[in-house]
């Protein structure tokens, strides 16, 4: 049997690795397909991963999908129900920075290489007359770390994608002071797949049933996807591009 390759893109929180594992497992079973699971650890591992090819279907963020889909040959089939991609600005509990208005010319920001998240994060900005040339930019290996930089004292504030933020310890939480969270609705990870991939419908099929028996709903669950997924047209993926490109521009 054909193996195929589906790679589910970096940004979740550590806690949903389980998850994609049983995701993997109910969907072989189902769809009768042979899958192996690629899960990056970073976003520079992950287009390495890309770009060797043979990569069938891909759980990617709303930024990289738009790449993906008008220069790379994939197209999107499906997206989870109310997921949207939303992220935080936080800075330390006891820095002098409360609001966004606090921040200042030459901040350091941190956070994990998530363009989309860097995106709205700068959209936001734009509200105190902040843009990315303003601010000193501190990539790290995970969003955690992030979190550490600021803590520290060695950023004065990070970027974070909301899910990941709010799956943080309680300890972490408390050190940190959210300054706005975004609410796009919009914006959110898609599943793609290659458009010469020969079992996309009954892929499509399987991922959509999850949601009606017992094993799907813990699978479901534990991605912290409860509602299941719901297919993606071509026009709904180009509408997101669009507002992904309206937020570049």
């Amino acid at each position: 049997m054909t193996t195929h390759n589906m790679l589910i893109a970096p940004d979740f929180s550590p806690d949903r690795f389980a998850g994609w594992h049983m995701f993997n497992t109910l969907i072989q079973k189902r769809a009768n397909l042979n899958m192996h699971l690629n899960i990056p650890t970073s976003h520079a591992e992950q287009e390495q991963v890309i770009d060797a090819g043979d990569i069938q279907i891909i759980y990617a963020n709303p930024f990289d999908a738009a790449t993906l889909i008008r220069e790379q040959g994939y197209r999107a089939i499906a997206r989870p129900i109310g997921k949207s991609d939303e992220m935080v600005i936080a800075a330390a509990a006891n820095s002098t920075i409360s609001r966004l208005e606090d921040i200042q010319t030459g901040a350091t920001v941190a956070m994990a290489d998530n363009r989309d998240v860097k995106l709205i994060g700068l959209r936001l900005l734009e509200a105190v007359d902040i843009e990315a040339s303003d601010l000193n930019w501190e990539v790290t290996e995970t969003y955690q770390a992030a979190a550490r930089k600021v803590i520290k004292g060695e950023a004065q504030v990070a970027f974070f994608l909301a899910e990941i933020f709010h799956s943080f310890s309680r300890l972490t939480k408390t050190q940190l002071s959210v300054l706005i969270e975004s609410d796009l609705a919009d914006i959110s990870h898609v599943l793609l797949v290659k458009e010469d991939f020969p079992d996309a419908q009954i892929f499509l099929e399987a991922i959509l049933n999850l949601h009606n028996d017992d094993d799907g709903k813990e699978a479901l669950a534990e991605l912290g996807m409860p509602q299941g997924f719901e297919p993606m047209s071509e026009e709904d993926a180009e509408f997101m591009i669009d507002l992904m490109q309206t937020l570049l521009d």
